[in-house]
């Protein structure tokens, strides 16, 4: 364990999507900044996510903050959805706004690393 993890007194777990993973990835260990990743899906889209947990100490939150927003983005996306008609079932091509980061902050009471 080095030093900076042994200040992590917040876990943030940030939810982002799978095509912004490996800017993240690459930002958070030029800051040395610790993480860990879970794949998942989910959201209204059924998109693949990436899950990842974040230790970093009070002093630390705001610069973590600042590489998730300027890695993390959103983009438009483009979803088929049916317009139901009763003598033919038409797709209808509708934009949505997609990516970004969900973002929660908590308090760690203690740390271990075993």
């Amino acid at each position: 364990m080095n030093e900076i993890d042994s200040q992590a007194n917040r876990l943030l777990i940030a939810v982002i999507q799978t095509a912004d993973c490996d800017l993240l990835e690459k930002a958070l260990d030029e800051a040395e900044v610790s993480y860990y990743h879970l794949p998942s899906v989910g959201g209204f889209l059924r998109e693949h996510n990436v899950t990842f947990l974040i230790g970093c100490s009070d002093e630390n939150y705001v610069s973590v903050k600042n590489i998730l927003i300027t890695t993390c983005k959103k983009r438009i996306s483009f979803v088929a959805t049916p317009l139901e008609n009763p003598t033919v079932t038409m797709p209808f091509i509708a934009e949505t706004i997609v990516g970004g980061i969900n973002v929660f902050s908590l308090d760690l009471d203690h740390f271990e690393e075993i």
